[in-house]
């Protein structure tokens, strides 16, 4: 995330014969100003993963409510209305709000998923793999612990998003027919490695398919002191592999 602004006058000065100094100064800038665009960028997927969650929460308390409401009086009205054409359209309203409570729901678990929170990292994860997989025609293979729950929750919602990401742009890019994740936890770190049997990219290209998507993967991992590794080349599929130190808080 270094400023190109300060790449290049860094090059300039280099160019231009710039001693040590200059450029020890320059190389210090260039830091100073990586580490502040870092932690901006943890700032805010930190803030928006708070509003995301507040989001949720409304619209299921209170959009929900609104629409279990709105259910119940049309169950009064259904059992007081004979004629038929009436009850026809009270049918349809009625498959209207269903319409909607499904709608909410999905957007509900797409800002913050329930599993997440209620089940864990491992049941949060099986669940979305496989819906996912399902809906692109993918064949998805999946080995998690048992219980997950132990993890923090900001490690946890940083590996969620960041298999989503990655899931996501296998859908899109890769031509895959398989993906498998395999998700580890012991005292030490937390990992996971999502791999598929897709076209892969060659890595060299820099119009490589993955470019947004693998600096905000990596934003997330530097963010919790971890470390990111993507490997792949043309015809042999992608893997990428994560691993955040436990003690992360």
């Amino acid at each position: 995330m270094t400023d190109n602004n300060e790449q290049q006058q860094r090059t300039a000065a280099v160019e231009a014969g710039a001693g040590p100094a200059d450029t020890r100064e320059l190389d210090r800038l260039v830091e100073s100003r990586t580490l502040e665009l870092s932690a901006l960028s943890n700032h805010l997927q930190s803030l928006a993963e708070k509003e995301k969650s507040a989001l949720a929460r409304t619209l299921h308390d209170e959009l929900g409510g609104l629409l279990t409401a709105a259910k119940m009086d049309l169950s009064w009205l259904q059992s007081r209305v004979d004629t038929p054409a009436h009850q026809e359209r009270l049918a349809q309203l009625g498959s209207v709000l269903d319409e909607a409570m499904s709608l909410k729901r999905r957007v509900v678990e797409d800002l913050r998923p329930s599993l997440l929170d209620h089940f864990g990292l491992a049941t949060a994860l099986r669940a979305y793999v496989d819906s996912a997989c399902a809906k692109a025609g993918l064949q998805a293979d999946i080995s998690v612990p048992e219980d997950s729950r132990a993890i923090p929750k900001e490690i946890a919602i940083a590996l969620f998003r960041i298999v989503q990401e990655g899931l996501n742009n296998i859908i899109r890019h890769a031509g895959a027919q398989r993906v498998r994740l395999e998700l580890t936890s012991d005292d030490t770190n937390y990992a996971f490695t999502l791999s598929d049997d897709g076209s892969g990219f060659d890595q060299k290209d820099h119009a490589d398919p993955w470019p947004h998507g693998i600096m905000g993967m990596q934003q997330r991992v530097r963010a919790l002191g971890g470390r990111f590794l993507l490997e792949s080349d043309s015809g042999t599929g992608t893997t990428l592999s994560v691993s955040v130190p436990a003690g992360t808080r």
